[in-house]
Parts: C-alpha cells; sequence; structure tokens
C-alpha cells in the first residue's frame, strides 16, 4: 500500500512525464538535491546485505551510471534506499556532448533512447563534489571516460581514474557508450590490453599513495561470442576487480512500438533487458567465478534483479525504470527481491549469484 510520501513522490514522478525528458532529469536531480527524495533503509533486509570485489553493500541495488553525471547529489539517492550509488560518466575536460533533443521516452515500451554523448562538468567540479563526501558513509563509485576530441583515450582514463580514486569507494572505466564514436573500439583485444595495461601501471601508484580501491570495467551487451571470450580472458589477468554488464544497446528489438524506436542512440529500459542478461550469462560462462559481475540493463522489479543475479550478477543496477516509475522504484525492488529470495529457499544473494547455471 503507499504511503502519503510516496504518493507524492508518484504524483511529481507523473508530472515530470509531462515535460522534456532532459529537463524532467535535471529537476529530479535538483529535488534530490533539495532533499525531497525518499527516505529508506539500505539495509531494511538482513538477506539482502552481501559483498562485491570487497566492498560491503547493505543491498545489491544500485544506481546506474548516467543519472548523476557530475556527482551532485549520491546521498540522497543512498537515503532513497539504494545499497550503492555510480556517479558519471566524467571526462578530464567539461564537454557539452550532442545537439538536443538527445533523449526520447518510449513509453509504450518502458524504454528510453539517449545520445546525450558524455555531457559533463568535467573533473574538476566532479572531484570537488565526491571530496565534499569525506567522512560520509555509503558506498559512491566513479564512472570515467574519455573526452570525444581526446588524441589519447587511454590517457583519459588514466588522468580520471588518478583525479577520483582518494574519494571513491571504486573506480569505473566506461568503454561502451555508443553515443561517443569510435569508444567502443577500446573493447578490442589489442586496444583494450593497451588500456588496461595502462591503467593497471598507473593504480599500483595510486594504491600506494591513498590506498586499495576495486576497479570496474563496464562493457556492451553487442559483444559477439568472439569479443566475450577475449575480454573474459583478459580482464582477471589485468587487475580488475568487476566487471558490469551491460551498456545501453543499438540494437532495435522488433516488439518496439513508440515513435521514437528508431531515433539514433543507445536503447536502455524494459527492451534492454534480455539482451544484456544474454550478454551477462555469457560472460558468467566465460569467467567461471573468475571476477565478479554487476548486471545492468532493463531492471524495473525485483522480478528482474532476481533473474541478474541467478544468471550470475552478484550486483545490479538500475536507472531507466525510474523515468517510468518514480524514486520509489527502489524500496518496491529491495521489498520484493527480499520476498522472492525467501521464497525460493536462499539465505543470501551470494545463494542465489549464478544458480541459473548450475
Amino acid at each position: 500500500m503507499r504511503t502519503g510520501v510516496s504518493f507524492v513522490h508518484d504524483l511529481a514522478t507523473d508530472a515530470l512525464r509531462l515535460i522534456d525528458p532532459e529537463t524532467a532529469h535535471h529537476a529530479a536531480l535538483a529535488g534530490l538535491r533539495a532533499g525531497l527524495g525518499p527516505r529508506v533503509r539500505a539495509d531494511k533486509f538482513p538477506r539482502l546485505r552481501t559483498t562485491l570485489a570487497g566492498l560491503d553493500l547493505p543491498n545489491p541495488i544500485g544506481m546506474a551510471a548516467g543519472f548523476d553525471k557530475n556527482c551532485e547529489a549520491p546521498d540522497a539517492l543512498l537515503a532513497s534506499g539504494f545499497g550503492f550509488v555510480e556517479c558519471g560518466t566524467v571526462t578530464p575536460l567539461a564537454q557539452e556532448g550532442n545537439p538536443r533533443p538527445r533523449i526520447f521516452r518510449l513509453g509504450e515500451d518502458r524504454s528510453v533512447i539517449n545520445r546525450l554523448g558524455f555531457n559533463n562538468k568535467g573533473l574538476d567540479c566532479f572531484v570537488d563534489c565526491l571530496a565534499a563526501r569525506a567522512g560520509k558513509q555509503g558506498i559512491v563509485g566513479a564512472n570515467v571516460g574519455a573526452n570525444k576530441e581526446s588524441a589519447d583515450r587511454a590517457a583519459d582514463y588514466v588522468l580520471g581514474m588518478g583525479r577520483v580514486w582518494k574519494h571513491a569507494s571504486y573506480v569505473t572505466a566506461n568503454i561502451s557508450s555508443p553515443n561517443t564514436p569510435g569508444l567502443r573500439g577500446l573493447q578490442e583485444r589489442g586496444a583494450l590490453e593497451d588500456l588496461l595495461g595502462r591503467m593497471r601501471e598507473a593504480r599500483a601508484q595510486l594504491e600506494a599513495a591513498h590506498g586499495r580501491r576495486p576497479l570496474f570495467l563496464k562493457v556492451a551487451p553487442d559483444l559477439d561470442d568472439v569479443a566475450v571470450a577475449d575480454i573474459a580472458e583478459l580482464v582477471p589477468s589485468c587487475g580488475l576487480d568487476a566487471l558490469i554488464v551491460s551498456n545501453t544497446t543499438l540494437q532495435r528489438p522488433p516488439q518496439l512500438t513508440s515513435e521514437y524506436r528508431d531515433e539514433a542512440g543507445g536503447l536502455s529500459g524494459q527492451a534492454l533487458f534480455q539482451i544484456s542478461t544474454q550478454t551477462l550469462r555469457l560472460f558468467a560462462q566465460a569467467l567461471q567465478g573468475r571476477l565478479p559481475l554487476i548486471g545492468v540493463g532493463g531492471v524495473a522489479s525485483g522480478l528482474n534483479a532476481l533473474a541478474k543475479i541467478k544468471a550470475g550478477a552478484s550486483a545490479v543496477q538500475l536507472y531507466s525504470a525510474m523515468v517510468f516509475e518514480g524514486p520509489g522504484l527502489v524500496a518496491r525492488v529491495l521489498d520484493e527481491l527480499d520476498g522472492l529470495l525467501a521464497a525460493e529457499g536462499f539465505d543470501s544473494i551470494a545463494e542465489a549469484v549464478g544458480a541459473d547455471l548450475r
């Protein structure tokens, strides 16, 4: 049953859907910064506590990168029930991204297409916000990327990692956005070996100065079997601590009905669920437990989250579903996931990880 507070949040969500998607996004962030978001205990369900790459999570539901690009509201997001929050993607230099309009709601399909292009205020602003959290509780990761016009994109990742390392709970290298031309080429074996080698070298110095942080890599759902095998072979030996599977897709499933279905950009939300979960499953099979996975793409319920976990994910992230369900979604997902685990006889998240593959 909805409380009065959740009813207000639902009304606000309905109102935001009546305006331009990007304007609505900025309004939602402003509301969170003003303290208007929900208040939910992230550790309400002991069964949902888990660990990921050495991080102790109160629950396995995280906010995916892309919502809070400039690290402006991580604590408000944590207060709404998320077990962890990933801010970014941040690039070394501020950039405007692609021309507007660049976000499209596919309402009938419960999905979103975006071609934002790493719009953000740059590392200086991001690091100031992240550093201001010093002493606060909660897992807040930093997702770093490369500038569109960069002459050395690998160097951008090394720079970004170095700047956020001291203040972030973990760092993610996002090499899978479809909206920066050529970026996904970093997933090819030779380029990936170079990137990860340079990041590993820089990481050793950062750990000596500031201590250990988990390092994650975010990959695309649009990888063939050879690419999955190559990445699965490389990443455990390159010092990575987890893979995030996956980013948005360039595919357009035939069941899409929205008038915006042919817009250029990355597709997320409900239409991405099956595509991303299959890629997650392929990585789980290829890695055989050598590296934990974070499942992203189309998570809108506890049932979706459990499906990702049973396909091999140790934790999951969501974002697009909040466009349609509002900030109260997190509490509903946690409640449903806890009930589903109990119903299926799982005493913990760890017990359920990869259950469909056994």
